[in-house]
């Protein structure tokens, strides 16, 4: 059984705007997925159905097999599930202190306050924000605050993460250490769906892959055979890692039959194959 599913799932908006056509998404509980699709093709549109923000034109959203019901008992329920993280932070924080932040989707629960101030310890020490809990969020680097909308959802202990352009507007050490820490949650079992343009870090964490493009999934499965089909990735707006195009080139224009890779270790593998063999001449 998937823990998150959607089947011939469509969306248009009031003004007549069809965004999502017929889109069937499936996730198994401990994946890690990554959507890759350039920016305006239905990503997030697609998200906000996930939890119930949005409501499907047609077709349908499944939570543990179960269709999600819109009712607010019912998506209270799905909210405790399923938690997402905005593109951009300053959407989602805006509490006076970091400790109240990560502390209202708990409260909201109704749980005790012994219970909720455990909870929000525990989340800013897995994101790495202890001593920081007295800080105005606003005082914080872009990064961090991304950190603080992660504690928040965190504190809810959901089973499923969605994380929509988690690196967006962060430097490329920022970006990394996201990354690292959505890698070491969901190795603790949480589900993490993350949408991105970024194809660089994508081979490096994704168990699987989907590709959208104008509100369609064009291509789905094992992130190394959605890698190669490098026709579906350009048909998409979409360019392989930069790793990857090395290896393209040193194949189609010097002749040197490499196998595609999509990380550092993969290329250095593949390269050293070359070399090692005496072949050619570096």
């Amino acid at each position: 059984m998937y823990i998150l599913e959607t089947k011939d799932l469509y969306f248009s908006y009031p003004d007549g705007t069809e965004v999502l056509k017929g889109i069937n998404f499936k996730a198994k509980k401990g994946e890690m997925i990554a959507l890759l699709g350039p920016n305006g093709v239905g990503k997030t549109t697609l998200f906000l159905h996930f939890n119930g923000i949005l409501r499907p034109t047609k077709g349908e959203v499944l939570l543990k097999g179960k269709p999600i019901r819109y009712d607010k008992k019912s998506l209270l329920e799905v909210r405790r599930t399923v938690g997402i993280v905005f593109q951009n932070p300053d959407d989602q924080i805006f509490a006076p202190t970091v400790k109240d932040d990560v502390a209202f989707g708990p409260l909201n629960l109704g749980l005790p306050k012994e219970e909720v101030e455990k909870r929000v310890k525990e989340a800013l020490k897995a994101v790495g924000l202890e001593g920081v809990e007295d800080k105005p969020p606003h005082h914080l680097s872009g990064g961090q605050k991304k950190r603080v909308a992660i504690a928040g959802i965190l504190a809810m202990n959901p089973e499923v993460m969605i994380l929509d352009e988690p690196t967006a507007g962060l430097d490329p050490l920022g970006a990394s250490k996201i990354m690292k820490l959505l890698y070491n949650l969901n190795k603790k079992g949480i589900t993490i769906i993350i949408s991105t343009h970024d194809v660089d870090l994508v081979p490096v964490y994704a168990d699987r892959v989907y590709i959208m493009y104008d509100g369609k999934i064009l291509k789905e499965g094992k992130t190394k055979d959605v890698f190669k089909d490098v026709e579906t990735l350009r048909k998409a707006n979409l360019r392989l890692p930069r790793v990857s195009h090395l290896l393209e080139i040193l194949n189609k224009k010097d002749n040197i039959p490499l196998d595609l890779g999509f990380t550092i270790g993969e290329a250095r593998r593949e390269l050293k194959k070359v070399i090692c063999g005496g072949k050619y001449e570096v």
